[in-house]
């Protein structure tokens, strides 16, 4: 009998791919928030961040000099997630107001929210502990530098009616004695019943009852100790008011040469009211002239190219491309 062969079908290889826990966490869709630096900006990691995420979503732009100093705030609640693209010299120098910053995007993130700090390398080695104690849960870091993180989702405590809690649930009620409460009121009683009352005006003699003098009217020019009371009606109110409009006032460092110069009262309040009325001045504004990548999404300039600065931007409508 010849020997025959026998062949065995190898069985069919199978592959399992398990779907990481990250990716299951981390929204791909929904409002995003872009926070970057001049310094991002300049070496173009910033631009390359906001392109990549406005192909599936809207992005908001913020600086982040502008998010610590106040003069932006995050409306709550309102960003799926949120990324942040500085230069590790600049994570170094934001190390003493972290927390402040983790808070403000906390507060902007919605539930299950993500926070994505790019370019860290070996910056800001406590970063996760100050996401924890912040109120994040971090989800992963790479070795690129990257490090996610996601607000939870709070869930409310169910509340419990009364009506429908158990009889253990309710707080005891304690019986109270009327007469034993009446004889503990009398007792601390300031007055006693048998006191008699005093009537207070029997107590007034006539000095007592007489108005006091009003002041003798205010002369120009003689000597006087006290300024005008709040409701002055010697005329003393209206004099100071005069002295203090027809005075000269002494500003040490009026005049160019560092020499003082001598201003009128009207004038020291001018200056006054336009320095309090003078804007805030933020390390980012004056940039705009740089192009949208220095700008704020609230940015007048929005749209239009780079400029010089100080220089004029106009558009000519009228030009024929042809």
């Amino acid at each position: 009998m010849a020997p025959s062969a026998v062949f065995f079908s190898p069985p069919a290889q199978t592959q399992s791919y398990e779907k990481p826990a990250l990716a299951a966490a981390v929204p791909e869709k929904g409002p995003a928030l872009a926070i970057g630096s001049p310094a991002t900006a300049q070496d173009g990691r910033y631009q390359s961040l906001i392109t990549s995420l406005e192909q599936s979503r809207t992005v908001e732009r913020h600086m982040v000099d502008r998010l610590l100093d106040g003069a932006t705030a995050l409306p709550p609640s309102s960003f799926a997630s949120v990324h942040v693209s500085l230069s590790p010299v600049e994570y170094n120098a934001l190390a003493p107001r972290i927390s402040q910053l983790l808070a403000q995007l906390l507060a902007g993130l919605e539930a299950l929210g993500t926070l994505h700090i790019l370019n860290l390398d070996s910056a800001l080695p406590n970063l996760p502990a100050e996401l924890t104690l912040s109120g994040f849960v971090v989800l992963s870091a790479n070795q690129e530098g990257a490090l996610i993180a996601q607000k939870p989702a709070h869930s409310a405590a169910p509340s419990v009616s009364l009506k429908t809690a158990p009889s253990a649930a309710l707080p005891l009620r304690k019986k109270t004695d009327p007469d034993r409460k009446a004889s503990k009121k009398a007792l601390w009683s300031l007055n006693a019943p048998s006191t008699p009352t005093i009537d207070a005006e029997s107590l007034l003699t006539a000095a007592d009852r007489e108005r006091p003098a009003v002041c003798e009217p205010a002369v120009r020019g003689a000597a006087r100790r006290k300024k005008a009371c709040k409701n002055c009606t010697c005329g003393l109110a209206e004099l100071e008011a005069e002295e203090l409009a027809q005075s000269n006032v002494v500003l040490l460092d009026g005049a160019p040469d560092g020499q003082a110069k001598e201003v009128t009262q009207a004038e020291k309040d001018r200056l006054m009211a336009a320095a309090s009325a003078a804007p805030k001045a933020t390390s980012s504004c004056g940039n705009c002239y740089l192009g949208d990548a220095f700008r704020c999404s609230g940015c007048p300039f929005r749209g239009l190219p780079a400029f010089k600065p100080g220089e004029k931007v106009e558009i000519d409508f009228g030009m024929d491309d042809i």
